[in-house]
């Protein structure tokens, strides 16, 4: 085979070619909404590549999207919260060696180009490139067994994993980066007040963060349990969006005037519409959850430029932000391993995959073990 393991001797490395296997299993995405698990090749890596040993991978809603609204055409190899050990290194890297358990992150920019200079990362032409695949057109690739990443991933974007930290935990870097980029971009201030529509992962992750930073926090999510969950990490309220009761509290809690800031962290009609009217003037709006082309909004104009309301959004990770994310993980500082409900196998990916799409009062956070 064309890549390498390097094995450690006493002074230095010796390179060796030594295959692991021909074979893998994967959850290929074949278009019309359906994946089936199948045997593929195990990737081939090149110089300055890496093979990573997937041992555990988050379903994300993004590809939960692609999968189901056929966003982009098969087959691909979905998955990208990745977790694992390395397997083999090819030719020239020095940084990682077999047996070093890591995070990896898909997506890195070049650092060059107009909008890397602008720190807009996520709209970086490399940036765009998918470097981690497990076969086929890049996707990520997680749910496999095996995932091959390509150079400028390996120079970049891989973090090891303290002893200690399970890899369904640090499974969740990524996600978590993306939304300590959004709170960035939102600036919150000691003492503001805070509402955040959506209690899933990402809502509470999101509602985690916002304790951290000493906000004063007020969540929304059809589900009880989810209401719960975000008391417990730190929301001073919690309420059904359909709760009159709701936006009641916010003004209770701002003399009147609305939320300082307001995160959408979920998708649903009229979502936008709400944290709108819940917000005060010269508040701030981050829309972190609308992915889809086909999803439309419609809000007053005069609420926005009379109102003098900032709306931006923000969407995947920032490299700048790689160190920190993993510290909030690997520390502990955001106990982001009990938002977990489920873990499944490659087989039974599907259920996973159902369960993902359709959450009940149960599911929460659902991750893939590949190699179970």
């Amino acid at each position: 085979m064309p890549w390498e393991i390097l094995l450690p001797t006493a002074d230095s490395r010796q390179v060796t070619a030594e295959p692991i296997v021909a074979t893998m299993s994967a959850a290929v995405y074949k278009g019309s909404s359906r994946v089936e698990v199948e045997a593929v090749p195990v990737p081939e890596i090149g110089a300055g590549e890496v093979l990573i040993r997937v041992e555990s991978c988050g379903i994300c809603p993004t590809d939960l999207k692609k999968i189901s609204y056929n966003l982009l055409p098969g087959p691909r190899i979905y998955g990208h919260e990745t977790a694992g050990v390395i397997a083999a290194i090819g030719a020239g890297v020095t940084k990682y060696q077999p047996g070093d358990r890591v995070i990896v992150f898909h997506h890195i920019p070049c650092g060059k180009c107009f909008y890397c200079g602008k720190k807009l990362y996520a709209q970086c032409p490399v940036y765009k490139k998918v470097g981690v695949t497990a076969g086929y057109e890049p996707a990520g690739g997680g749910f496999s067994q095996y995932v091959r990443v390509m150079d400028w991933i390996v120079a970049r974007g891989i973090e090891k994993i303290p002893h200690g930290v399970s890899f369904d935990a640090a499974s969740f870097v990524e996600p978590v980066n993306t939304c300590l980029k959004g709170m960035k971009q939102l600036d919150p201030q000691p003492g503001d007040v805070v509402a955040i529509l959506g209690q899933g992962p990402v809502g509470l992750i999101f509602t985690m963060m916002a304790d951290r930073a000493g906000l004063r926090i007020v969540a929304t999510d059809t589900f009880e349990s989810r209401r719960k969950l975000a008391r417990n990490f730190g929301a001073q309220q919690a309420f059904d969006p359909r709760d009159a009761a709701f936006e009641s509290a916010i003004k209770d809690m701002t003399d009147g005037r609305g939320a300082d800031l307001v995160i959408i962290a979920a998708s649903a009609k009229g979502i936008v519409e709400q944290a709108v009217a819940i917000s005060r003037p010269g508040a701030r709006i981050l829309l972190f959850a609308q992915t889809s082309h086909q999803e439309r909004i419609e809000v007053s104009g005069a609420d926005i430029c009379m109102g003098e309301r900032v709306m931006c959004g923000s969407y995947s990770a920032s490299v700048d932000l790689q160190k920190e994310s993993a510290d909030l993980v690997f520390s502990g500082a955001l106990p982001v391993e009990k938002l977990i409900s489920h873990r499944y196998s490659l087989s039974d990916i599907h259920v996973g995959i159902e369960r993902a799409l359709h959450p009940d009062a149960e599911s929460l956070k659902i991750v893939v073990q590949p190699q179970r």
